[in-house]
């Protein structure tokens, strides 16, 4: 039997690349299935959390974080593989696993009136844990993200098969591909990712036995087809909660095609189109912290009536 125990304020020595003037947050520690979880736990308020996709960390939330923090109680988990977390050999780093840790996660945070922010990968794995409890949930932004089987869609099924399969895992072990070139190709405006940027996750990720993670979820677009199309099949439970939906139309993995059925799925959804790439919170940090402000109550837009924003 497992306990799971959050370890608050933890003493860590912190890895000599992470510049703690740009992440000076506190660590925390959560004893997961599987390793240490870690995360940031910043301010009081109402609580926003913060889930990360592939191949990223809560670094990515930093700026959202420390602007947010004066007035809301801001969670940012590492999922086991990723950022400051433990990244265990012989884990499987599915993402139901995932999931299950955050659920576990949240569950010893008992936290309610929840703002959700999600992701890439942090979709289906923090509305996986919204589709349980959305008595918890109080408002969802989602951003560049999916939630249901891609199974018949080539353009998914081509990179799933690349990426997760053995040509990926010999990129990616061999150059630590997904952090440095696929995180680089999501990019709209290259700019925002300076040298010192991408060493911070390029280096979580150094070592090549501790890329598995950034390997087994492209994989597990196909692989988890079952699992996705369940929880798609669950989305009217979300419908009475307030969700924001914000969108980078540059984005190189979610497209128009993404963004239309989660307008069509959720109607009450306020659609924001941003021109920018797959990372919202890196290009263009200061709608997601003015729509997480907003919360949950600006006025709705529906996406034929909402241009990019210049």
């Amino acid at each position: 039997m497992h306990v799971y125990t959050p370890i608050f304020a933890v003493m860590v020595t912190w890895p000599e690349w992470l510049d703690r003037d740009l992440y000076p947050f506190a660590a925390h520690r959560f004893a997961a299935d599987g390793g240490e979880m870690h995360y940031v736990d910043e301010g009081e308020g109402p609580p926003v959390v913060f889930v990360h996709g592939n191949p990223t960390w809560s670094f990515q939330f930093r700026t959202a974080i420390r602007e947010l923090s004066p007035t809301h109680r801001c969670v940012a988990p590492d999922h086991l593989g990723f950022g400051l977390s433990d990244k265990p050999a012989g884990w499987s780093y599915r993402p139901t696993e995932h999931a299950a840790n955050f659920a576990r996660f949240m569950a010893d945070l008992d936290l309610t009136g929840v703002t959700l922010v999600v992701g890439d990968w942090g979709g289906p794995i923090g509305l996986s844990w919204a589709l349980d409890h959305p008595e918890r949930v109080r408002h969802i932004v989602i951003t560049n993200t999916w939630l249901w089987s891609v199974r018949g869609d080539l353009y998914y099924r081509g990179f799933s098969t690349l990426m997760g399969g053995p040509v990926g895992r010999f990129l990616i072990r061999r150059r630590n591909a997904f952090a440095r070139d696929v995180l680089r190709a999501a990019f709209a405006d290259k700019t925002k990712l300076t040298p010192q940027i991408h060493e911070h996750y390029l280096a979580p990720l150094a070592d090549p036995g501790q890329r598995t993670g950034t390997w087994v979820l492209p994989r597990h677009i196909m692989a988890s087809s079952g699992w996705l199309s369940g929880l798609w099949r669950r989305r009217s439970v979300l419908a009475g909660i307030p969700m924001s939906v914000l969108w980078g139309t540059e984005d190189i993995a979610f497209r128009d095609k993404e963004l239309r059925r989660w307008a069509a799925a959720f109607p009450h959804a306020s659609v924001d189109r941003l021109p920018v790439g797959h990372f919202i919170a890196e290009e263009d940090p200061q709608a997601l912290i003015d729509v997480i402000r907003a919360g949950g109550d600006e006025p709705s837009h529906r996406l034929e009536d909402t241009p990019p924003r210049i």
